[in-house]
């Protein structure tokens, strides 16, 4: 149910309070959509749909109108608009007719899977004739579904680069859910910025340091734990030692976390001296008396990424040593990794990927944390989301309509009632007018009259995202796994 402290007839545009009274006379239906525009060049074709359930347990499920909020949104709207526009009498029938209830029908895809872009996500009708207007007052919040979305879609791009490099170098694609940590709670914008981004990149990976995520996997899509991290670092540890005491810094985290993974920053002062004589000379066989299951990830966290990771990369294997996998790829001993997380976006990650194979090195010995790339630098028209009207009903007559704007042509919309298919050759496909047949249509009844019909597990949303290639572990997602954190080689920032 949704949250009673929130007053859902103050969330919306405002202008869409006046629209109400410019619809053409006796309208009884408003139909409307949601898609993620195709467009040229982007480097995204395809979306990971996911978020919607939130949105709509937390927002818009059971009695959403009450006789104090339509007092307030009266007041409040009196004094915006400096006149009488709010439609009190339409409110109150919400309250009357459907005790309070959005007489709202909501079709969408199933959350996880991958839509190529231009087709249709999900579709907003009203199911009672009186409450036409509602369909599009709704659009303002549905359409921040446009955030999910990316992260969601921003984190597979992620999956699917990690995925080649690491089976090239190494013969399989095994850790690849680990590979990618969630660096981004402190660089986005809220509390509930951070829950949305933080639980779509949960969507194709294991760790992060995003708890507000994770707390959103919990509560609105049943996932006990979906998120995992391990001790580590940042560089109030290591500077409160004093310069000429990093060796003791370091020495004081080996000390406290003797078994499971763990991370320490090592850029404080100079990351190739803290390579090459501490960690490699002066606590080489405390490193070395690590395991696999508890290894040290040394971060570098300034500098080139691709130049300071190479070199990096090329210090601990000469003090440490190296083996080659099957594929004739170097990988340094299993109790160490690193771990970089400072400058990293899509193609920062290919390039660094991409220079350590051409050095000869396997995938298997990096990860990667990533913040402000993967929850903050994107916007609504990273993914050209849009929400238009297709269908109206007048008089009990329905039209097909939509948009055609001669300066831009990539903004017309879809006519009339939709459906997604997948045709003949495999391919999903957008029907429009009406035409699709329903036992095709691939979109699903969500929400009807203020009730929730789909209950998503973030399991279900994970299968439906799994890469084509993926080889997954069916153990992977297993909640009841005790030990899955002892596996985690990843970082705090």
């Amino acid at each position: 149910m949704a949250a009673q402290d929130f007053n859902f007839l103050l969330a919306t545009d405002s202008y869409k309070i006046t629209h109400y009274k410019q619809y053409p006379p006796n309208v009884s239906k408003i139909y409307s959509y949601f898609e993620c525009r195709q467009k040229k060049g982007s480097q995204f074709n395809e979306v990971v749909f996911f978020g919607l359930q939130y949105l709509l347990k937390k927002y818009l499920t059971g009695p959403v109108v009450t006789e104090d909020k339509i007092q307030e949104a009266k007041l409040f709207y009196q004094m915006h608009f400096k006149q009488a526009v709010f439609d009190e009498e339409g409110w109150r029938k919400v309250l009357e007719k459907h005790n309070g209830r959005l007489p709202i029908r909501i079709k969408a895809v199933p959350e996880g899977k991958i839509i190529p872009r231009g087709n249709v996500l999900f579709t907003v009708e009203n199911t009672d004739q009186d409450f036409y207007w509602l369909t599009n007052y709704i659009e303002t919040m549905l359409v921040q579904m446009w955030y999910p979305i990316t992260v969601a879609t921003v984190s597979r791009e992620f999956k699917k680069i990690l995925a080649k490099h690491l089976k090239a170098t190494s013969g399989s694609v095994e850790g690849l859910e680990l590979k990618l940590h969630d660096f981004g709670y402190r660089g986005v914008s809220s509390q509930e910025s951070a829950a949305l981004g933080g639980a779509a990149h949960l969507v194709n990976f294991c760790g992060t340091d995003t708890i507000a995520g994770v707390l959103m996997a919990q509560r609105y899509y049943g996932c006990p734990m979906a998120g995992f991290s391990i001790p580590a670092a940042e560089h109030s540890t290591i500077i409160s030692w004093g310069k000429n005491k990093e060796k003791e810094a370091f020495e004081r985290i080996l000390d406290q976390f003797l078994s499971g993974p763990v991370s320490v920053v090592s850029d404080s002062y100079d990351i190739f001296n803290a390579c090459k004589h501490i960690w490699g000379d002066e606590l080489k066989e405390r490193v070395m008396e690590r395991s696999e299951d508890s290894c040290l990830v040394i971060r570098p966290d300034s500098g080139d990424p691709a130049e300071t990771l190479i070199e990096v990369i090329k210090i601990l294997g000469e003090c440490f040593g190296y083996s080659l996998n099957s594929v004739g790829y170097k990988v340094l001993p299993s109790y160490l990794r690193i771990i970089q997380g400072d400058g990293i976006d899509l193609s920062s990650v290919d390039q660094i990927l991409a220079n350590l194979s051409d050095e000869g090195w396997s995938a298997e010995n990096v990860l990667f944390g990533c913040g402000s790339s993967l929850l903050q630098k994107l916007n609504r028209d990273t993914l050209s989301c849009a929400f238009k009207c297709s269908y109206v009903e007048t008089n009990g007559k329905g039209m097909d309509v939509c948009k055609q704007p001669v300066t831009d042509p990539s903004k017309g919309s879809k006519r009339g009632r939709l459906s997604l298919r997948r045709n003949s050759d495999g391919f999903l496909e957008t029907i429009e007018r009406g035409a699709g047949k329903p036992e095709e249509d691939l979109l699903v009844t969500v929400f009807e009259n203020g009730s929730l019909l789909q209950d998503y597990s973030l399991d279900e949303i994970r299968k439906n995202a799994l890469l084509q290639d993926d080889e997954p572990n069916p153990n992977l997602y297993n909640h009841e796994r005790e030990l899955l954190h002892n596996h985690i080689i990843s970082s705090i920032h």
